[in-house]
């Protein structure tokens, strides 16, 4: 399945913020930080901004959120690298 990536103004339409409100969430560690796709321009993996809506549906508290978020930018590390199968001998 391709990933999607979300500009500002989709992120903005997706999640009903304003924009200096979508920054403050992330400042407050309750929203992913955007990943760059050049030297001006970012974007959100469309994954990470479902996941955090849907936390806020089932009423995730501030502190969930937190943990959801930081284990979202955590997984970043290690995306699209597919277990090859090979073993170690």
């Amino acid at each position: 399945m391709p990933t999607r990536v979300l500009r500002l103004p989709h992120v903005l339409d997706r999640t009903g913020y304003s924009r200096s409100g979508l920054y403050a969430r992330i400042s407050a560690g309750l929203f992913p930080h955007p990943i760059s796709l050049g030297a001006r321009a970012s974007a959100w993996p469309e994954h990470e901004v479902e996941a955090v809506l849907a936390a806020q549906i089932r009423r995730a508290s501030n502190e969930q959120l937190q943990a959801i978020v930081a284990d979202l930018e955590t997984e970043r590390a290690s995306f699209g690298l597919a277990n090859t199968g090979a073993s170690a001998a």
